[in-house]
């Protein structure tokens, strides 16, 4: 990467404070800055660093004002976070390039189409009547299924697995090894103490901007239709049971499980190794901690909850400190036993 810091601030949209005219040729943590480097401020409990970063640039927030001189170029932006992201994406293009063409061998049904500007890695497979946008990228070993629709702009790392039927929108991103559109876990119990698989009829849809991390799996629906709305963001290692519904703009970390026929609200925000039942409804705007396990439905919007059961947050941590002064209490319990039995035997004596 090689860019002036002046067509940094253009790209920004920023506001230069020093030389315009120094290169740039790498990012890297405030802290950890060298010549040549720009780095971000965003969070004012780094704020010391600032002052004796070696990085040749730093992007600050606009209502930043330096406690003391500062030696490195600063450029003001709106949000110094979005801004760095947004230079990030833009080296990683960059540095990839652009892939285009087709690799052999692999596999393209003819009753498929795909749009300008695609990838198709070596040992993919797109099966039958898909229509497929542009500027896509399947890379090696990904396969499509049956007539999968997929919009502009999409990405499918290495090993992704879509099947058939599955719905995908514009400008999307699937990380390795992810199975999108496998069985529901459905099983029907039998007489005999066996079970009968239930046929998994239904499918999946993805709406835009959607991030799905490295062997997550998303299973179709039984009848209908798997959804995340637009805007998700699932980590790695996530498990979408069939009939879930995520809304827009939800953010859920790695190992987290959302049984079936669940509904999650919009802009909810869910930690690792949370537990959703199945069947439940979270209401918009919804947080819950780590490693939380919830059995019933949040209707109020706003809430934020932990623990296993889950419950507010504030009551949680009420209980986790009065749990963390269990020993102290055990100990204070034995001293006033004592005293007692002390008191019974000197009234006898």
């Amino acid at each position: 990467m090689k860019f002036t810091v002046s067509e940094i601030a253009k790209m920004l949209d920023g506001k230069v404070v020093g030389d315009e005219t120094i290169t740039i040729n790498s990012a890297a943590k405030i802290e950890e800055g060298h010549p040549g480097s720009i780095s971000f401020l965003a969070n004012s409990k780094y704020e010391a660093h600032i002052y004796g970063t070696k990085s040749s640039a730093v992007i600050v927030n606009k209502d930043f004002t330096p406690k003391t001189e500062i030696k490195t170029t600063l450029i003001f932006v709106e949000n110094a976070y979005t801004a760095f992201t947004i230079l990030l994406e833009e080296y990683q293009k960059r540095l990839l390039g652009t892939k285009v063409g087709v690799e052999q061998p692999s596999f393209f049904a003819e009753t498929s189409s795909m749009g300008e500007g695609a990838y198709r890695g070596a040992f993919s497979y797109v099966g039958n009547h898909c229509k497929i946008g542009k500027e896509v990228k399947i890379y090696p070993n990904c396969y499509i299924g049956n007539n999968v629709v997929i919009g502009d702009n999409c990405t499918f790392h290495p090993g992704v697995k879509i099947y058939d039927d599955t719905v995908i929108g514009n400008n999307c991103t699937i990380f390795a090894n992810t199975v999108i559109g496998g069985d529901g876990f459905g099983f029907a119990p039998q007489a005999d103490g066996s079970y009968k698989a239930i046929p998994q009829l239904g499918n999946v849809v993805i709406e835009d901007d959607v991030s799905i991390g490295s062997n997550t799996a998303v299973d179709c629906a039984t009848m209908g239709s798997t959804i995340i709305r637009k805007g998700v963001k699932l980590d790695n290692l996530i498990q979408i049971a069939h009939n879930v519904e995520i809304g827009r703009n939800t953010v859920i970390a790695a190992q987290t499980g959302v049984s079936g026929s669940s509904r999650i609200g919009e802009q909810c925000i869910i930690a690792g190794q949370v537990g959703i039942a199945g069947h439940l409804t979270l209401a918009n705007h919804t947080k819950i901690g780590a490693q939380s396990g919830l059995g019933k439905s949040i209707k109020k919007e706003g809430m934020s909850l932990s623990g296993s059961p889950s419950r507010d947050l504030t009551e949680h941590l009420r209980s986790m400190a009065s749990v963390r002064r269990l020993p102290e209490i055990e100990k204070r319990l034995k001293e006033l036993e004592n005293i007692r039995e002390n008191s019974q035997t000197f009234a006898k004596g």
